[in-house]
């Protein structure tokens, strides 16, 4: 049974969309693991979702707006000497320590005023939108689906294979995201625990020729992809580390994120992580009645902003700070009046953070302006739109072409220099001269060299910094084109190595990483 027609009449979205193959073996491919330049193949994302909608004027506070600011929500508002100052006219949440360091470190950026042309202030619709990148009602796949898709035009058929042994995406939790949905499947796959990942009970579901029997072989196929994935999830996280002792293991956030931090280093060569954390309605009791520093919008604040600082501390510990970048974002921001219940309304635009240590500018967009007069439930305007800071990441991060960005929304994109500031982790020269290439490095359990090579015998060597041989990794003939070799690296000690590669046109060797 094909795919669409099981599609048509079945959902798949409580079973998530898995692949994979437990045996890895040697297969050249065509196209990179994700519609990306070669020079951001090591490139992960983090996407943590604020759901609820998050009040920006309480996270990030205009210092020259603060006067009128107080007079419109005189029952909320923090005293501006309490305020963690970040810029001469931008402020935080007092709170919110962790980020105020990673922004003083550069590790932190803030994008002002994000929404959408006419903000829809209900939650359903305005998550859709987000999760979708297109204001288009009827629209069904996610932006990052639609990316992945670019490459992947046949998904879930024939996922997992050899070539991709992993998920493309991972949401993490019980549901997979909108975000990642594609024409026929969703790109992630859900994880709760990854030392703990999900065992669905197996049958050999035999098609009889009936309608009914060919649903259930293509149930009895998407059940055994999604054990194969939990198996290489659950392997990577044996396989990895995290060493930041800033974590807080009553901190669900920073629970997440410490696992995304363990697969990572585990050699998950998983591109998008997708984290939620809900309870930003604060409709009511945003602040506590005795003490405006208190209460649910300050405990959800500190909640994200430990946990941040404490996945950033890892990723820095465990050498891959270059390699992952991460993005915040909630479904609209809150009124700029606060409400009698000591909370506020839903509202319109709101800001955003970048973090990681490869953003660029710190602030982008003007800081907010509040008038002494203000209309009945008047939010914060638009100024920077949700989908140019989803342009601008498939770009400036993983260095997608900008006619395929282009082909993925429906306005006219701007970029903006959210990222790209640094390294990726892996060897930056041109890559269409060098053509050897190792990742993720520095590789935990299991690597891929990446080769470009004529019709030609080639050879694939692990050496030592001595120039000992350790391992041959591919002998033979190659034809032309890119080839991505996996490489079993697990029973190496911890240090640095080369992998050399000689063939007629030449040798070229490329220094690696082998960590814990």
């Amino acid at each position: 049974m094909k795919r669409r027609d099981f599609v048509k009449n079945l959902s798949l979205a409580s079973v998530g969309t898995p692949f994979l193959l437990n045996d890895l073996k040697f297969q050249t491919i065509s196209k990179p693991l994700f519609p990306i330049q070669k020079s951001a193949e090591d490139k992960v994302l983090v996407i943590i979702r604020l759901g609820g909608g998050n009040d920006g004027l309480n996270t990030v506070i205009p210092l020259e707006s603060y006067d009128n600011l107080a007079n419109h929500r005189s029952n909320i508002i923090i005293p501006q000497n309490d305020l963690l100052s970040i810029t001469n006219t931008l402020a935080f949440h007092p709170t919110m320590t962790g980020m105020q360091n990673m922004f003083n470190d550069g590790k932190l950026s803030i994008i002002q005023n994000v929404g959408y042309p006419e903000q829809n202030r209900s939650h359903f619709r305005s998550t859709d939108i987000w999760d979708k990148g297109l204001m288009e009602p009827s629209a069904t796949t996610g932006w990052m689906g639609r990316n992945f898709d670019n490459s992947y035009p046949n998904f879930p058929e024939d996922y997992p294979n050899d070539s991709n042994p992993d998920p493309f995406a991972i949401t993490m939790g019980s549901e997979v995201s909108a975000t990642c949905q594609g024409l026929m499947g969703n790109f992630s796959h859900s994880v709760s625990n990854p030392f703990d990942t999900f065992n669905l009970s197996e049958t050999s579901a035999l098609n009889d020729g009936s309608y009914y029997g060919s649903h259930m072989e293509y149930l009895s196929t998407i059940i055994g992809q999604t054990n194969a994935y939990g198996s290489q999830v659950n392997d990577a996280a044996n396989n990895g580390s995290t060493l930041s002792n800033k974590y807080d293991d009553n901190n669900p956030l920073a629970v997440q994120l410490r696992y995304v931090a363990q697969m990572i280093s585990g050699g998950l060569q998983t591109k998008v992580y997708i984290l939620n954390i809900n309870g930003f309605d604060t409709h009511d009791s945003q602040v506590s009645a005795s003490d405006v520093k208190q209460g649910n919008h300050t405990d959800l604040l500190k909640t994200v902003s430990d946990a941040i600082e404490a996945f950033q501390d890892d990723l820095a510990l465990l050498n891959l700070e270059q390699r992952v970048a991460g993005m915040t974002y909630s479904e609209f921001g809150r009124q700029i009046a606060s409400n009698a219940s000591l909370g506020t309304d839903h509202g319109d635009a709101a800001p955003l953070f970048m973090f990681g240590s490869c953003v660029g500018q710190l602030v982008t967009g003007s800081d907010p302006v509040i008038g002494t007069q203000i209309q009945n439930q008047e939010g914060l305007p638009m100024e920077i739109d949700f989908r140019d800071v989803y342009a601008s990441v498939l770009r400036n991060w993983f260095e997608v072409g900008e006619a395929d960005i282009q082909q993925t929304f429906e306005h006219q994109v701007t970029y903006y220099q959210f990222l790209g500031g640094c390294s990726t982790g892996l060897e930056e020269e041109n890559l269409t001269a060098q053509s050897l290439m190792v990742y993720p490095n520095p590789a935990i359990s299991s690597a891929k060299v990446r080769l470009e090579t004529e019709n030609e015998w080639t050879r694939v060597e692990i050496i030592d910094i001595n120039g000992s041989l350790i391992d041959v990794v591919y002998e033979g003939n190659l034809s032309k084109g890119e080839h991505h070799i996996p490489m079993n690296v697990q029973d190496l000690s911890n240090g640095q190595y080369i992998i050399r590669m000689s063939k007629k046109s030449g040798v070229e060797t490329k220094n690696f990483v082998k960590a814990k």
